[in-house]
């Protein structure tokens, strides 16, 4: 009896022994098969190529595990790879041959911005979601290749300050919003489509031997016809009638030449009056509100003319947007969207192209204009990044300094949190809130990474500096805005109205460092984990807890052991995630320890976030399976 117990207590752990081999053989068999070229796409480039990061020991395994990837530079969807993204590592070399690229059908992002890649450009057949390719900043040579031009999709291309030569391709995507060019070896005229010619000069400067209507420069005139053979002479009966007639020309041509020059001065001097008129109009007329169509109020601001270190026109940061200026913009209605610390904040409709965010900044009037210039220059560079509001150009003048910004329509994170709570609200999930949580660290980790000369790169980062672009349903991509300023305000109390004035440091009288950004990002997570708003405001909200000090509320409720009492009621309801949000918890509560040598870096902490990310799908996936 024994023996035969025995038998089958051993028959039965080989048969599940050989069970679970087989399903892990199966699910490892099915995953590394798994779009198998688009793997060997990023092999061939990984093994291509050199740079600073450790591609050969990041890049292995399979690229996707559903909608994430563990692969440096590289987002998922649905196990394809959509977005390939490796800026600033210092790549060299030039890129496998062929089209490599052409099996990442579903890739809708492409940037090898700021490396040192020499060589054609890529081949893109078959890329057809393409959507942005930023490969400017390298050295890339030979011509564009016209297939770009068969690129349905194609929304923003960069290509400047590199080596390419020959012609411009004849671009006519009505998609195409954004395009530069510039600072390479370009010749010829500007191909003649409404696409093209839209764009301004500076999509266009510093290619010598380019021509045509964008650069105001005139493309040489076409070799003339031969000319043609002579006609025979006329009969003594035609000359006779053509005598009076080339009298009566020569006549007309004389009155010409004498009367279309004064015309034409006529009609300079009159403009130049009208426009030095309209010009006296507008500095007449005050800064204020004014009523437009419907009754809502708005505003404009006025243009200051008697400083002559003012810049006459906006800076644009070699962005490629639809064509204004400053005329343009003190035009426009503007309606107040918000009034922070360091200005006021607009949404300008200009007449023709997007509305733009105007943010009309304070207390640096003390600043020289090479001051604001090289600040506005260095964070404006940084602001190309998918997380962070982008600048597209700015004003000086000493009593008026404007930023102008690409215009984010969803609102901000404060709002996306504590408005409109209560019946009929649907309610923030927590993977939605996990997903901002990672846009906010990816966007404050590059700002820490591209700006160390600033001892707080962001300095301002909170709820309300996080806005929000709606993309379907609970889908949203967030954007980090307001950072950089602190370098541009005259004393370490101007830098109390900002959200680096509530870090520990700050009111002990310490030196300030990026650390003091990494307890500000706590605050905002602890701020998502419990819906509550942080900071003492007067009178309190209507239906919100507001807590004088969150992170010590939360160390509190957590020391004895009521952790669940922190999560806001919303996602209460999710039991699957109360882990990730504990660990979560418990990275913020790191990041606002009062020592700020304690707190850890942003690298480290947008590794372990998506540690957790990982690992809540990894689950999910299991689950399902």
């Amino acid at each position: 009896m024994n023996l035969a117990l025995k038998l089958c207590v051993t028959y039965y752990v080989v048969f599940m022994a050989q069970l679970s081999i087989t399903a892990v053989l199966v699910l490892s068999n099915e995953i590394e098969d798994y779009y198998p070229d688009e793997r060997d796409a990023l092999m061939q480039l990984r093994d291509f190529v050199n740079s600073t990061s450790d591609l050969h020991g990041n890049w292995t395994g399979p690229p996707c595990i559903n909608n994430l990837s563990r692969y440096v530079g590289i987002a998922c969807s649905n196990w394809h790879v959509t977005s390939l993204v490796l800026e600033g590592i210092q790549i060299t070399g030039s890129l496998p041959p062929q089209a490599f690229l052409q099996n990442l059908t579903h890739l809708s992002k492409l940037s090898f911005r700021n490396n040192s890649i020499y060589g054609p450009l890529p081949n893109l057949t078959n890329l057809l979601n393409i959507e942005f390719l930023f490969l400017s900043h390298n050295r890339f040579s030979g011509s564009i290749p016209s297939e770009y031009t068969r690129l349905p999709k194609l929304s923003q291309l960069e290509l400047q300050e590199n080596d390419l030569g020959g012609g411009i391709p004849a671009f006519d995507q009505q998609t195409l919003t954004v395009f530069n060019v510039s600072y390479n070896r370009l010749e010829g005229p500007i191909p003649d489509t409404d696409v093209l010619q839209r764009f301004p000069k500076s999509s266009y400067d510093n290619n010598s031997d380019l021509c045509g209507r964008p650069l105001g420069i005139q493309c040489p005139a076409p070799p003339p016809n031969p000319a043609p053979a002579p006609s025979p002479l006329p009969t003594p009966s035609n000359h006779k009638n053509k005598g009076p007639l080339q009298l009566w020309s020569i006549v007309l041509i004389v009155a010409a030449a004498v009367l279309v020059p004064l015309f034409v001065m006529l009609a300079v001097f009159l403009c130049r009056r009208r426009k030095q008129h309209g010009k006296e109009a507008k500095r007449d007329q005050p800064a204020g509100e004014v009523l437009a169509e419907g009754g809502r109020k708005k505003r404009h601001w006025s243009e200051s003319t008697e400083d002559p270190e003012r810049t006459v026109e906006l800076e644009f940061l070699d962005k490629d947007r639809p064509v204004f200026d400053l005329d343009d913009l003190l035009r426009a209605s503007a309606e107040v969207m918000g009034k922070g610390k360091i200005g006021t904040t607009y949404k300008a409709l200009l007449e023709l192209g997007p509305a733009v965010a105007v943010k009309r900044v304070k207390d640096m009037n003390g600043l020289s204009k090479k001051e604001f210039i090289q600040q506005m220059q260095l964070i404006g560079k940084m602001s190309k990044h998918e997380n962070l509001v982008e600048i597209i150009s700015f004003y000086y003048s000493k009593e008026e300094k404007l930023v102008i910004f690409e215009f984010v329509p969803d609102g901000d994170l404060f709002e996306l949190l504590h408005e409109n709570r209560g019946v009929g609200r649907v309610p923030l999930n927590w993977v939605t809130r996990l997903s901002i949580i990672k846009d906010i660290a990816k966007g404050l980790n590059f700002l820490h990474q591209s700006l160390p000369s600033h001892k707080v790169p962001h300095a301002n980062l909170k709820s309300s500096n996080v806005l929000i672009m709606k993309r379907d349903n609970q889908n949203y991509q967030s954007k980090l805005t307001d950072f950089g300023f602190l370098p541009l305000l005259p004393s370490r109390r101007s830098s109390q109205k900002l959200a680096v004035g509530k870090v520990p440091e700050f009111s002990q009288g310490k030196k300030l460092t990026h650390k003091a950004d990494v307890y500000c990002f706590g605050i905002i997570v602890l701020e998502v984990i419990t819906g509550k708003i942080p900071g003492q405001i007067s009178g309190g909200i209507e239906n919100k807890l507001v807590i004088d000090d969150l992170s010590d509320w939360v160390r509190t409720v957590v020391n004895n052991d009521w952790s669940t009492d922190i999560l806001d009621m919303e996602i209460l309801g999710a039991k699957e995630g109360h882990d990730e949000m504990l660990k979560l918890t418990e990275i913020a509560l790191e990041c606002t320890d009062m020592a700020p040598e304690r707190r850890p870096k942003m690298s480290e902490v947008l590794r372990r976030i998506e540690d957790i990310i990982l690992h809540q799908t990894s689950e999910g996936t299991e689950s399902l399976n």
